[in-house]
C-alpha cells in the first residue's frame, strides 16, 4: 500500500500538463506587433514566450516571486574530505540565512522576492544557533544527513517520498502566495560531489567528465571526489537507473526536496528558475520523473562546473546569466528574476505599432 507521501508525489506528477504550443504562437505573434524590430530583444523575447506558455496567458504576469533555499548534510562528508569547508558550515550558513546575512538575503531583498530556507536534513540542532520557526525558516528535516553514498543508498524510498512531498507542499504554498516564478537554491557541504554522482548516473557519463572543484577543491581533493563518485556509482549500480532511484541512491535530502518543489511548481504552472549545478541536477532528475516538466524550467545562470554544462545541454537550456558565479544559495537564479520580470513587463507595457502610430515595416 502506498504511503501518504508516495501518493502525494505520484498524484502531483500525474497532474502536470504538457505545454500547449498554441500559447507560444500567440506570444510570438504579440511580440511581432510591439514597436521594435522582430527578435531585437533577443532572449527576453524567448523568456516572455515561455512564460506565456506556462501561464496560458498573453501577456504573462510576473509581479510576485519567491526564493527557496533547501539545506541538508551528506553522509559522504563524515568519512571523506570532498571540499575545503567542514561539515559544520551547513548549519552555520542556515543560521546566517535566517538572520539575513548571506548573499542570497541581499539579492532576494533587492528583487523584492519572498525568501525562505528549508531544513531538509541538516546534521545539527539549529536551535543552538538561534534558528527558530519563522516566515523565513521551515523545519522539515527527514533525518540528520543522508547515508554515505560510497557505501550504499543515500536514503530509503520512504525518505525520498517524504522529502519530495515536502517540496510539493512548499509549491502549494507558493501558489497560495501567488508567486509566478520561484528561484531555487541549496546549501549543503559536499553537495557538488553528490550532484556530480547524480549527473553521471543520469547522463551515463564518467565522473571525471562532470566533476569540478566546487567551492575551491585542490587537485588532491578533486581526485578524491572523482574516486568517491566512481565508488558510489559502482556500489549503487544495481539500483540507480531512473530519476526516482538515482535521487534515492545517490542524491541528498535537499536535492529530493528541490525535485518535489519543481514537480509541484509545474503542476501549478509556476516558472521554475533553477540556479547552478546542484539545483539543476535536482531539477533534471525531476524531468526524468515527469517528461513535461522541462518546459516549465528556466536556467538562472551558468555555473563553471563541467557537470552543469552537460545538464544544460541535455535540457536544451540557455542560461540567462553567465557571471562566473559559484556560490550556490540560489544567487544566480535570484539575480535572473529581474530579467524574467523584464521579459514579462515588455510584453505587458510596450505599445503596439497601431497604438503608438508607428509604421511597421512593409510586409
Amino acid at each position: 500500500m502506498a504511503s501518504e507521501h508516495q501518493a502525494t508525489v505520484l498524484d502531483t506528477v500525474q497532474a502536470i500538463e504538457p505545454i500547449d504550443i498554441t500559447w507560444s504562437d500567440k506570444a510570438a505573434a504579440h511580440h511581432q506587433r510591439l514597436t521594435k524590430p522582430p527578435g531585437s530583444l533577443g532572449e527576453l523575447e524567448s523568456v516572455g514566450v515561455q512564460l506565456c506558455a506556462i501561464q496560458q496567458k498573453v501577456p504573462p504576469i510576473i509581479d510576485k516571486t519567491g526564493v527557496l533555499v533547501f539545506a541538508a548534510d551528506h553522509g559522504i562528508t563524515k568519512q571523506h574530505c570532498v571540499g575545503p569547508y567542514p561539515r559544520e558550515v551547513t548549519a552555520q550558513m542556515v543560521s546566517n540565512f535566517v538572520h539575513g546575512g548571506a548573499a542570497i538575503n541581499v539579492l532576494a531583498k533587492l528583487n523584492n522576492a519572498d525568501f525562505c530556507v528549508v531544513d531538509m536534513g541538516v546534521d545539527a540542532d539549529l536551535s543552538e544557533l538561534g534558528v527558530t520557526s519563522s516566515d523565513q525558516f521551515i523545519a522539515a528535516s527527514v533525518a540528520r544527513g543522508t547515508q554515505d553514498v560510497s557505501e550504499g543508498p543515500a536514503m530509503t524510498q520512504d525518505q525520498l517520498y517524504e522529502a519530495m512531498a515536502t517540496g510539493i507542499h512548499l509549491a502549494d504554498e507558493c501558489s497560495k502566495a501567488a508567486h509566478q516564478a520561484v528561484a531555487i537554491g541549496e546549501m549543503g557541504i559536499g553537495n557538488t560531489t553528490i550532484a556530480s554522482a547524480v549527473t553521471a548516473a543520469l547522463l551515463k557519463l564518467q565522473p571525471s567528465e562532470v566533476t569540478g572543484r566546487g567551492t575551491g577543491a585542490d587537485d588532491v581533493t578533486l581526485s578524491r571526489k572523482i574516486d568517491l563518485i566512481e565508488t558510489a556509482l559502482s556500489v549503487n549500480s544495481n539500483d540507480a537507473h531512473s530519476g526516482w532511484t538515482v535521487l534515492q541512491c545517490l542524491g541528498g535530502f535537499e536535492l529530493a526536496g528541490i525535485a518535489g518543489l519543481a514537480i509541484g511548481l509545474a503542476k501549478h504552472r509556476i516558472a521554475i528558475v533553477a540556479d547552478g549545478y546542484i539545483s539543476t541536477a535536482a531539477v533534471f532528475a525531476a524531468t526524468k520523473i515527469s517528461p513535461y516538466l522541462n518546459d516549465y524550467v528556466l536556467s538562472g545562470h551558468r555555473s563553471s562546473e563541467p557537470g552543469h554544462q552537460a545538464l544544460l545541454a541535455a535540457m536544451q537550456k540557455k542560461p540567462l546569466l553567465d557571471l562566473g558565479l559559484r556560490l550556490g544559495e540560489g544567487t544566480g537564479a535570484c539575480l535572473s528574476l529581474s530579467l524574467i520580470k523584464a521579459a514579462a513587463s515588455v510584453m505587458q507595457n510596450m505599445a503596439t505599432f497601431d497604438e503608438a502610430g508607428v509604421q511597421d515595416k512593409p510586409s
